[in-house]
Parts: C-alpha cells; sequence; structure tokens
C-alpha cells in the first residue's frame, strides 16, 4: 500500500484559508468597535462647570484596525505552527505525543523561583507577589485533583481553604500549638470536611454536584461570619503568630536569642518575608511531588479512568463513589495546607478572605491552566496574579484589559494554556504479529 503523497499547498488553496482569517478578522474588528466608542472614542471634557460629551474618533479607529491586523496576524501564525506540527507527526508519529520542553522549561522555572528572593533581595513587593503566586499554585494543584484528575466541578473549593486557616488561627491562639504541629492536624481534618461533603453528594452528576459545593463554601462563610465565640464572627481572629526558623523568631534582638542574633546579622524586617517565601516554595514543590506521584499509582489511574467514562468504570465493578471520594478528601487536604501557611503569613483572617470569588479564582487557574497539566496551573496563577497588579497603573481601564486577556487567551487556547488530556499511564504498544508463513517455518 503506497503512501499518499502530501497535499502542495498552492495560491489557489490558500485563498479560502485567507478569507477565512479575513472573515474573522472583521468579526473581531467589529466587537473591538462595540467596545471601544464607550471606552476610547468618547470622553467627558469640563467646560465651564458643564460637561460636555467629546469624540475621539482617530484614536477610535486606530484601536479597531490594529486589532483587526493583530487577530490577522495571530490566525495567519496559528495555522502555520499548526501546519508544522502535522508535518512532523506524519515523519515522526511516535513522538507526536512527546514534549520534552515542558519538562526543560518546568525546570528553569523551579530555578528561577529558588533564586528569586536572592535576585530581588532588595524588593520586597516582588517577594510577597511571589509569595502570593505560590499560595495559588497551591491551591490549583490541590483543586486539579478534582476537577482536572477526577472530572468533578467543585465550585466551593474555598471552604477547606478557610477550614485550614481557621485551624491554625484557633489552635495558635487558644492553645499555643505552633505553625508545623497544626499543618497536619488541619489536613487530617480539611480531608474529613472532603469526606463529609462527597459522601451524600458525590452521587449527584454535573451542574447538581456545582451547585451543592457552592452551597457548602457558603455554609462554611456563614458559619463564620454568625459563630461569633467560636470564630470571631466579621472580626475574624487575630495576633496569629508567625512561623519561626526552628524555634528563632524573626523580631528585633531581645533578651531572647532571635535569628538575627543567633546568625549575627542585622535586624531586617525582609527576613521573615524571605523564609516565608521558601515555606511555601516547599510546601508547594511537595504538593507537586505527591499529586505527581499519586497519578501513576491505581488511585491516579482510577481518577482519570472516571473522568473519561464513568458508566464503564461502573461496568467494570470499579466503586466509583470511593473513587470521588478520594480525589475530594485529597484535594481538600491540600487546600487545608495552604490555608495554614495563610494564615501564618497574615497573621489576621476573617470570612472575607474566604468568598466565592476567591473559588471562582482557582477555579479559573485550572480550567485556564488546562485541566490536569501541573505546569499549566504555575502559568495561569501567573498570569491572574500579576494580571490585576500590572493593571493598578491603568485604573480606568483595570477590568476591561484583564477581560480582554482572559477572551484571547480562550480563544487562542480553548483547551487551556497547556491542554493536558493524555492519560498519565499508557500501555505499551502491542507486539506486531508474526506472518503465518515466518511461523510455519520456525
Amino acid at each position: 500500500m503506497t503512501t499518499p503523497a502530501p497535499i502542495q499547498f498552492t495560491p489557489t488553496h490558500q485563498m479560502p484559508a485567507m478569507l477565512a482569517r479575513a472573515k474573522d478578522a472583521v468579526g473581531v474588528a467589529l466587537v473591538s468597535l462595540l467596545l471601544g466608542i464607550p471606552m476610547i472614542g468618547l470622553h467627558t471634557v469640563d467646560q465651564g462647570g458643564v460637561l460636555a460629551v467629546m469624540t475621539r474618533w482617530p484614536w477610535l479607529l486606530a484601536f479597531v484596525v490594529a486589532m483587526f491586523v493583530g487577530r490577522f496576524v495571530m490566525q495567519f501564525a496559528l495555522d502555520h505552527v499548526k501546519l508544522n506540527k502535522a508535518k512532523r507527526e506524519r515523519k515522526r508519529p511516535e513522538v507526536a505525543a512527546r514534549r520534552p520542553w515542558l519538562t526543560w522549561l518546568g525546570r528553569a522555572l523551579l530555578g528561577f523561583a529558588v533564586v528569586l528572593p536572592i535576585a530581588f533581595s532588595g524588593n520586597r513587593y516582588v517577594v510577597d507577589t511571589a509569595t502570593t503566586v505560590l499560595i495559588y499554585v497551591m491551591l490549583g494543584w490541590g483543586l486539579n485533583v478534582v476537577v482536572g484528575l477526577a472530572g468533578l466541578l467543585d465550585l466551593g473549593y474555598v471552604a477547606f481553604y478557610a477550614v485550614g486557616a481557621y485551624t491554625y488561627g484557633l489552635l495558635s491562639t487558644h492553645f499555643g500549638w505552633g505553625f508545623w504541629e497544626t499543618l497536619p492536624v488541619a489536613g487530617a481534618l480539611t480531608a474529613s470536611f472532603g469526606i463529609l461533603l462527597g459522601w451524600p453528594t458525590l452521587r449527584l452528576r454535573g451542574d447538581y454536584l456545582a451547585i451543592v459545593t457552592l452551597g457548602f463554601g457558603e455554609i462554611i462563610r456563614l458559619i463564620l461570619v454568625n459563630w461569633t465565640d467560636f470564630s470571631g464572627g466579621p472580626n475574624g481572629v487575630t495576633s496569629i503568630p508567625r512561623p519561626t526558623f526552628f524555634g528563632l523568631p524573626f523580631s528585633p534582638s531581645t533578651d531572647e536569642t532571635t535569628f538575627s542574633s543567633f546568625f549575627h546579622l542585622d535586624y531586617s524586617a525582609d527576613h521573615r518575608v524571605i523564609f516565608l517565601y521558601y515555606v511555601i516554595l516547599a510546601l508547594a514543590l511537595l504538593t507537586n511531588l505527591f499529586v505527581s506521584r499519586l497519578r501513576k499509582l491505581p488511585v491516579g489511574i482510577a481518577w482519570e479512568a472516571v473522568r473519561e467514562d464513568e458508566v464503564a468504570c461502573k461496568a467494570l465493578g470499579m466503586n466509583v463513589t470511593n473513587i470521588k471520594l478520594s480525589a475530594f478528601a485529597i484535594g481538600a487536604m491540600l487546600g487545608g495546607f495552604a490555608g495554614v501557611f495563610f494564615a501564618a503569613r497574615q497573621g489576621f483572617i476573617s470570612p472575607e478572605s474566604f468568598v466565592f470569588s476567591e473559588s471562582a479564582t482557582i477555579l479559573a487557574i485550572v480550567v485556564l491552566g488546562g485541566m490536569g497539566s501541573q505546569l499549566g496551573v504555575v502559568f495561569a496563577s501567573v498570569l491572574l496574579v500579576l494580571l490585576p497588579e500590572l493593571g493598578r497603573d491603568f485604573s480606568e481601564y483595570r477590568m476591561l484589559l484583564f477581560g480582554a486577556a482572559m477572551i484571547l487567551i480562550m480563544v487562542w487556547r480553548p483547551g487551556g494554556l497547556i491542554a493536558h488530556r493524555e492519560p498519565t499511564v499508557k500501555l505499551g504498544r502491542a507486539p506486531s504479529p508474526v506472518p503465518a508463513n515466518q511461523g510455519a517455518q520456525a
């Protein structure tokens, strides 16, 4: 059987593609025109105490033309990349699914994360922002177990985040527990909450499960607001102790031995900031290692099987409910760990920190990064944390820029920044059968 000759893309074949790109760019330009009229084309001017509406049509025209050209060029580049990828897959189908560049990119990001406090030692804002990014990375990896691997839509994940934070806040202020002592207790407690939520509700699917998890998140928040004697109500929990470096506090030199006095350093408030950064970095790396190993175990393979076809799993005799419960418990435990660190870093927690918008942000990180992709969660966390920060200089257009960036990403990568729906463990290729005549000769 002869291999068909590859298609040669002549100008005749390219014309329909060019027309399709132009049509798509015209649609984007029309949407840009509708959005740009109130934002760019019109502005108010104070004329002697009277507000007058002035027009800026040249700016609007330039914006629309830029969107048209940008969309056309971007679509042309994407089509070119897809064509080259298809050619490579035809030439080397056995390595088409391999993506070694992701491994090298992940190692490069890890190296950058390790040296970041040193590279920006005099810039506390950068280290604080990176710490926030790592908190969301850890939360995203926890929710990725539930949404990305097990395929369960959870809209109340912030509840486990709150349980972990309040566990440390209450145990540390009332019983004097330390950060490292509370960490395993908070993980076990949040895992128990995950099982309590999942046991009666995981027989539901899709939107119904999402509604129940959303209600669970709101129940936890309302309990924290109204149970004043237990949680402090709207005032929250204050004076939460910060983690220490093996018992050495990060405080000015006093009668007791502190971090700076022990190492003969001049006191600096940046020491505690850098220490907290490395603590959350270590917790995030352990979370990544833990989840990556679980994906290769039978429980991880079962998660992915249930995600792909729950009915087939039931037909094979698998206990789908227990498989989902394990995903909920492990995801909740990782969220609890992140909550403990959040409370230790802030020194103060209140119910306002655990509203539904936090759950939406964490879910957006998982979906935007690519469900099932660990590295995608990192990129999405960086994007969703840095975009609002960078938009502070554009206060009038901050939300417009954020929304436009999200729309562009959804159009460019609808499956996520790093789409990864392939199974973690694959069976090897079956050996080719021996021809009948060779078998007879043998």
